[in-house]
């Protein structure tokens, strides 16, 4: 089977290309660089480089493909809010052309690579897929709506799971090299707890929260296990079907504790200092992740030291 990866240029499609490569998939990537990187891609994959919004380029990207894994996208939020056309025309736009080629083609097989940004600030935690979506913010509003269009393109028969997750960590050891977080400007905790320094310590956003150490607490799950999850998912879908299930650790972890495993792991002392919280940041995000249990029979197996772990030995392989 052939599988056409949108986004196989990015930290998690260049890993989800390798990973299927390795289980004996036939794979074509479709990324036009602009965010992913090109010395990201495994060789053995068939590259296309272009853009969603170009028709005749998903044609040829999808040729002799029998499904989709769809991580194609605008993905940050901060830039969403200063650009909200710019994510509908790439987010939105991108998979209206990319659903409908595929139905042209006759190819119903998509795993949509969604994000709980979807459920915006939610009353209660963890988060199942069943609370309400309400998100904050431009790049949630267009994932959501992607959601939504493809609900309605399985009423005509697609096959299709959206996969909702928080904080993907971690890095994979492809037979190229590592392929990990590469992101300009890093956002990610777990890469900036490591690069942090005397000079420049990383900041803490509030001490005094409602958790068990006062430190926020958020949803981090390995990126391997994020594509194992996917892999499986591309197993399950079904006709006329479309899912959405939620992916995560299921318990999350807080500031203090990725502070403390990275310390264990770099075997010094995190520099940070405190700051006041951040207007709108909620105490705790975790992903109720018992679909994922029931329906695809995944959970994930790595830890938060493993995925601080494999961030720094990445890291250091680039250095």
């Amino acid at each position: 089977m052939r599988i056409l990866v949108t986004g196989g240029a990015g930290y998690i499609g260049s890993t989800a290309t390798s990973m299927l490569l390795e289980k004996g998939y036939d794979v074509t990537v479709l990324d036009d660089c602009s965010t992913g990187h090109a010395d990201s891609l495994d060789p053995r994959a068939k590259f296309i480089q272009g853009s969603l919004l170009d028709i005749q380029t998903i044609k040829s990207a999808l040729s002799d493909c029998q499904a989709v894994m769809h991580f194609g996208a605008k993905s940050l939020v901060g830039e969403s809010v200063e650009k909200p056309e710019l994510y509908r025309e790439v987010n939105v736009g991108g998979t209206k052309n990319l659903l409908a080629e595929m139905s042209a083609a006759g190819i119903t097989k998509l795993v949509f690579s969604s994000t709980a940004a979807t459920y915006g600030q939610p009353k209660s935690s963890p988060i199942s897929e069943d609370a309400e979506a309400l998100p904050t913010n431009p790049y949630g509003q267009t994932k959501l709506e992607v959601d939504h269009m493809i609900t309605e393109a399985a009423k005509s028969g697609l096959a299709a799971i959206s996969l909702r997750y928080f904080n993907v960590a971690g890095a994979f050891k492809s037979q190229s090299g590592w392929l990990a977080e590469r992101h300009n400007p890093e956002t990610h905790l777990i890469p900036n707890v490591l690069r942090a320094t005397s000079l420049d310590p990383l900041k803490v956003f509030g001490t005094d929260w409602p958790t068990p150490d006062g430190t926020c607490i958020r949803d981090y799950v390995h990126v391997v296990d994020l594509i194992e999850a996917h892999i499986i998912a591309l197993q399950k879908v079904a006709p006329g079907n479309h899912r959405i299930i939620n992916l995560g650790s299921g318990v999350g972890y807080s500031v203090a504790q990725v502070i403390a495993a990275a310390a264990k792991v770099v075997t010094h002392e995190i520099p940070y200092e405190n700051s006041p919280r951040r207007a709108g940041d909620p105490a705790v995000l975790v992903a109720d992740i018992s679909r994922a249990k029931t329906e695809l029979g995944w959970a994930p197996t790595r830890s938060l030291e493993q995925m601080v772990g494999d961030t720094w030995e990445s890291q250091n392989a680039r250095a």
